[in-house]
């Protein structure tokens, strides 16, 4: 029960902005995965008599170049933006702390792998790197998973590691080393309860470039393909039609902007 305390930040520790940012993207959970239930509109049906109408009664947020219906498209957009955040960031952050652990507290081979491993991944910039997995198994979902995990699996191995050379190196550590704790032991009593603050921040930042990354892959048509409801390739698709309806071109890019805002604050990068 200790442990589980430990790893989340209380409400009243968090500032203004990360409050604001909590409540902005808690309100955006509900739009998307409440839809079904508020507004059963079906996001892939077609209408070619009703294209590009404006808001009403019948379509709250008007509908694309087919038809479709915007709101719909748009919440489960963001539904794909949101699980590729929690596969991605989950994996990047569970073997980043594994491996940054690890390599700071053991060091030796372990240390030189790992940091080769990372040195190979920093050696392309993160949207060239995914780029490449997009362009290996184009369409689909689990490269572009992949190659975004891998990009943010950096950042969190070179902080962890960082800190844990810090940590290891101080007197309470050699104080359970001494006594004969073992490294699990050190790891729940000293590691965790300092490098969680860090992870919670990163893991927000994270994710907000998990957005943007995917929106750019969607932008410049490489990933996935029509007619997925992806907000980059809305932007996209959209395009040609920016004068004609506006209202509906400019609906992904706000959303998008929304999403990587409230994750900006909760990251406290905005204060």
């Amino acid at each position: 029960m200790t442990v589980l305390m430990t790893a989340f930040i209380s409400i009243k520790d968090l500032s203004i902005g990360q409050k604001a940012g909590g409540a902005l993207f808690v309100l955006l959970l509900a739009f998307a995965f409440l839809q079904p239930l508020y507004y059963p509109m079906d996001a892939s049906l077609q209408n070619l008599d009703g294209t590009l109408q404006a808001a009403s009664a019948h379509h709250w947020l008007g509908t694309d170049h087919f038809g479709r219906d915007m709101l719909a498209r748009i919440a489960s957009a963001i539904r794909l933006s949101l699980t590729l955040i929690v596969l991605s960031v989950s994996v990047a952050l569970f073997f980043g702390v594994l491996a940054g652990v690890t390599s700071g507290y053991f060091g030796g081979w372990i240390d030189a792998v790992c940091s080769f491993v990372c040195d190979i991944i920093m050696a392309l910039p993160g949207l060239l790197f995914v780029l490449l997995f997009a362009a290996i198994a184009p369409n689909s979902f689990w490269s572009l998973y992949l190659g975004i995990s891998l990009v943010l699996w950096v950042e969190f191995f070179r902080m962890v590691r960082a800190m844990t050379r810090t940590i290891a190196n101080s007197g309470e550590v050699e104080c359970s080393r001494l006594m004969g704790m073992d490294f699990l032991y050190c790891f729940k009593r000293h590691f965790l309860p300092k490098i969680l603050p860090v992870l919670a921040t990163l893991s927000a930042f994270a994710a907000a470039n998990a957005v943007l990354a995917l929106a750019t892959l969607g932008f410049v048509n490489v990933g996935l393909r029509p007619p997925t409801a992806e907000l980059g390739l809305m932007m996209t698709e959209l395009f040609p039609y920016y004068y004609q309806a506006p209202w509906v071109f400019l609906q992904p890019i706000v959303m998008v902007f929304i999403l990587v805002f409230s994750l900006q604050l909760l990251s406290g990068k905005i204060q």
